[in-house]
């Protein structure tokens, strides 16, 4: 029997980011509470009321962007509602990924839960049957510059209309035809609908969502292979005296030290006289400096984003207890794309320190180890050229860490002149994890067998043990020279799909 797919209600408490996760990943089904029915009901009486007044009402009963000064006919409001996706369906480039779109179309009813959207019941029930029902439109991944994810969520609501296509059952096909197998019918827009459909940054947050899931499990990976390096390395655990870093504690890295300590309870480095040296190089020493900082903007990222998800950026927004419709600029997203930013150039530092402990064990005058990790002697590569992997994977992330987020050229004749370009940032957001989780990964097993040429496997600590051993689970000891990619290729899938904490 076909165990039931988990539900994630959306009732008078707003949807978290895992829950986010589980429905685009998990395919967890929505579930609206009564609750929620009459936020959306109460709204949706404001906008009628607002509908049947001579209000120039932006979105409602005038055009839109440039178009604000074209007051519509009323026997024009629902058509227009209809050209409102259809006219903005302009993104070009490859489809986004199913779980890109599922993220994508819980944040859209996230938001239109939240109530100030003023969506027409039937068009909100419509969306989450489409959801539940694995109806996914093939929305092309560029064309917002994030002033609201306008194209994206065009392309999701022509798909719902009937237009354009739709993945239905792991085959991509005519929309019509992907709702007819759904057992779906094409949505019937009122006034306001189309816009509410696509005035929403729910592509950006739907992928911030997905992506811290990603970081955070990375993180807790890139902690294990900083322990295991420091175990490989016999470097010196002064750098993670809660006494020292007490002295000016910085964002994060004494919780940082704190969870390293864990990693490494038992093991042998922890006695006296274990380390090496006095003082280690600065990817070492700077350890807790660097991936407390690291914790600090992820905390940052997933601060801003849960506003996102629990909010209404909708313009204009409806207030149900003032029975108003006023316009405003919530959709912005300044403050959440430098959060992002800031998340990807925490990463940088990361990867840079990642890579140069990695460099470093695989260096006989820094590590005391054979040269490239190799126990066969010079006529073997070893780690060498593993080396030229790490380079070119730091300097991409470097690269992708630059700002993205500076407002682009005017659109709309004039009219929409700030940006903040939140999809790009989470494009290259996930680019740097990619990277990142290579890098890790190869950390994890050049210390794996570092390890292992040291002598210490079996003075490892609670937490670096567990790790060591979980690796050579997945990647055997290098001995002769062998291809290396693959090893690579599996470690980076474990730490995408297990998670890391070993403490």
């Amino acid at each position: 029997m076909t165990p039931a797919a988990p539900i994630v209600s959306f009732s008078a408490t707003a949807p978290t980011i895992a829950d986010i996760v589980a429905i685009a990943r998990g395919d967890a089904r929505v579930m609206i509470s009564p609750e929620v029915e009459a936020r959306i009901l109460a709204a949706r009486a404001v906008v009628d009321r607002y509908a049947a007044s001579d209000v120039p009402v932006y979105g409602l009963t005038t055009g839109l962007g440039a178009g604000v000064d074209t007051r519509l006919a009323t026997e024009d409001l629902v058509a227009f509602q209809r050209r409102v996706p259809l006219g903005r369906a302009v993104g070009v480039g490859p489809a986004l990924p199913r779980e890109a779109v599922r993220a994508m179309m819980a944040v859209r009813i996230a938001g239109m839960a939240a109530g100030g959207a003023g969506v027409s019941l039937p068009v909100f029930s419509g969306i989450v049957a489409a959801l539940n029902a694995g109806f996914h439109p093939v929305v092309p991944s560029l064309g917002s510059i994030g002033a609201a994810d306008l194209a994206p969520l065009a392309h999701l609501g022509s798909a719902l209309l009937g237009e354009g296509e739709a993945e239905f059952g792991g085959a991509v096909m005519a929309a019509g035809e992907a709702l007819r197998r759904a057992g779906l019918e094409p949505l019937r827009l009122a006034p306001k609908d189309g816009h509410a459909i696509v005035v929403a940054n729910s592509l950006s947050v739907g992928k911030a969502c997905l992506c811290l899931a990603d970081i955070e499990r990375l993180f807790d990976w890139s902690l294990t292979a900083v322990a295991l390096n420091f175990e490989a390395f016999r470097a010196n655990v002064s750098a993670l005296d809660d006494r020292a870093l007490a002295a000016r504690p910085a964002f994060g890295q004494r919780v940082v030290a704190d969870r390293v300590r864990a990693l490494l309870a038992g093991s042998s480095l922890l006695a006296e006289g274990a380390a090496r040296r006095v003082q280690d190089p600065l990817s070492y020493r700077c350890a807790p400096q660097v991936w407390g900082a690291l914790l600090h903007a992820v905390g940052e990222a997933r601060t801003a984003t849960e506003i996102e998800i629990t909010s209404s950026g909708d313009n204009p927004v409806v207030l149900v207890p003032e029975g108003l419709m006023l316009s405003h600029g919530n959709f912005d997203l300044t403050a959440f794309v430098l959060g992002w930013e800031r998340l990807g150039q925490a990463m940088a530092h990361g990867a840079a320190a990642t890579a140069w402990r990695t460099m470093k064990i695989m260096s006989a005058g820094m590590s005391d180890l054979p040269r490239f990790l190799t126990p066969l002697g010079g006529s073997r590569a070893g780690f060498a050229t593993v080396q030229k992997t790490v380079s070119l994977l730091e300097a991409e992330i470097r690269h992708l860490a630059a700002p993205a987020s500076l407002t682009p050229i005017p659109v709309a004749d004039g009219v929409e002149d700030q940006a903040s370009l939140a999809p790009s940032v989470l494009a290259k957001t996930e680019a740097i994890v990619d990277r990142l989780r290579f890098l890790v990964a190869i950390e994890l097993i050049a210390s794996a067998q570092a390890v292992e040429l040291r002598g210490v496997e079996t003075e490892l600590g609670a937490g670096t043990g567990e790790a060591y051993r979980l690796i050579r689970q997945h990647v055997p000891p290098l001995v002769e020279d062998r291809t290396q990619g693959a090893d690579v290729q599996r470690m980076a899938e474990l730490i995408r799909n297990t998670p890391g904490a070993f403490t």
